[in-house]
């Protein structure tokens, strides 16, 4: 089914008319598709589901595209990324057009649909922002980044699954709550993997997050637990690159803390909460105990 998405998406960015998109839009690996998947598994015997998943892919790739030039990313799936290959220009450039094809495709769908896509896109344009701000500073408020972890990547994983049960008449708020849980969950295990897979794995040094700034769940649970001294130096290391020792006491102690178990707990919880909205659909059932089992 997932071909047919991919027919879809190729004849959206042909339409642009312009060589240079669908050549560097070719550069962009595909990536695991989870969205485009979760609207055709929800629709997938409706006519414009592929149609549904395409758009949804090209906003998610626009997303990517901006979030690589924000981050001054060199890779994207172990890959080099346009903005390391073409420049920065270019980079936001092509998240534009992907951005405006989608909404001009978008608008063919009933208004419903279109607001549902149209309001996530605006919160995880909201979420990039905040992920950007709250790596000025050491944050230690797990609500405060959960809930940029829900507009980031969340929301549009939740729109993903809505829109698509909109689109054949099922109970869409049941699948919003899946979505919802897949994508939370999604991040966390994301998270928890920058910590405990290699470098070779990931395509990335390990423990990258904290280096960018980035402070997330398992390094908020380190927190807590830490001692008034243990906790300037926790703080001390955010946002660097980390000395061997530096980088092997804080993985000593995340490990003694029980940080990535915490959060692992968690995002089973949220699994747990996205299967029970909608345990007749086996399919969507085998998607996220896939997500969670993985080792990236």
């Amino acid at each position: 089914m997932l071909e047919q998405v991919e027919e879809q998406i190729t004849r959206l960015v042909d339409e642009v008319g312009y060589d240079a998109v669908s050549h560097l839009f070719k550069t962009l690996k595909g990536g695991k598709r989870l969205r485009a998947k979760l609207v055709m598994k929800i629709a997938g015997d409706h006519a414009e589901a592929p149609l549904l998943g395409a758009i949804i892919e090209l906003v998610h790739a626009a997303s990517l595209l901006h979030d690589d030039v924000i981050d001054d990313a060199a890779l994207r799936r172990g890959a080099p990324s346009v903005n390391a290959t073409e420049g920065s220009k270019t980079a936001v450039m092509l998240g534009d057009i992907l951005y405006s094809k989608a909404f001009a495709s978008l608008v063919a769908f009933d208004r419903d649909i279109a607001r549902c896509v149209a309001d996530a896109v605006t919160a995880l344009s909201v979420g990039e922002m905040q992920d950007v701000r709250m790596a000025e500073h050491f944050n230690d408020d797990a609500d405060a980044y959960l809930g940029m972890l829900y507009n980031k990547t969340a929301s549009l994983i939740e729109a993903a699954a809505k829109s698509a049960a909109l689109l054949t008449g099922k109970n869409a708020e049941r699948y919003a709550l899946y979505g919802k849980n897949l994508g939370l969950a999604f991040q966390i295990i994301d998270d928890i993997l920058d910590i405990v897979s290699d470098e070779a794995t990931l395509g990335k040094p390990a423990m990258n997050d904290y280096v960018e700034g980035k402070c997330t769940l398992p390094y908020i649970h380190l927190y807590e637990a830490l001692d008034a001294e243990e906790k300037a130096r926790l703080v001390a290391c955010h946002g660097k690159r980390l000395e061997a020792d530096d980088a092997a006491w804080v993985k000593e102690q995340l490990e003694a803390h029980r940080c990535v178990a915490k959060s692992y707990a968690l995002a089973r919880r949220l699994s747990d909460e996205a299967v029970a909205a909608v345990p007749e659909e086996a399919a969507l059932v085998a998607i996220i105990e896939s997500m969670m089992e993985r080792t990236y």
